[in-house]
């Protein structure tokens, strides 16, 4: 597989983890029994390994690494914040308000992620902010 091939499979693996995340995140808040389904547990995590695999291929194929380049760096922390928001929202939140907060915490770093990415400027909400 060349670059172009990996990026686009990492680009498509992140919308389906997230498109998937909110979908569960709606059956969370409706108490949809689909959250108890086998498939529902263990797809996510397959998507999610072939995201970081992906994530691993490119970051060794275009020689930019985090904590070197500040939007990497961004990206891996902003990750690690996802990943334990997502866990209260989806799993570990005692109350119905803690796990919808903690959602939508989760969907807004998702989306930070995702900016980040297409800019590749960690602070691209700063200027965003200041353009206008």
């Amino acid at each position: 597989m060349n670059y172009l091939a990996i990026k686009h499979l990492h680009i498509t693996c992140a919308a389906i983890s997230g498109s998937f995340f909110l979908l569960r995140g709606i059956w969370m808040l409706l108490d949809s029994p689909m959250l108890q389904r086998r498939w529902v547990k263990v797809v996510p995590h397959g998507v999610d390994t072939l995201l970081l695999t992906t994530a691993l291929v490119l970051v060794f194929w275009s020689g930019q690494y985090p904590f070197v380049q500040p939007w990497l760096t961004a990206k891996v922390i902003a990750l690690v914040v996802y990943i334990v928001l997502g866990t209260l929202a989806l799993k570990r939140g005692k109350t119905k308000g803690v796990r919808t907060f903690a959602l939508v915490a989760a969907l807004a770093t998702f989306a930070y992620i995702v900016a980040v990415a297409l800019t590749r400027q960690p602070w691209w909400l700063i200027g965003f902010f200041q353009a206008g």
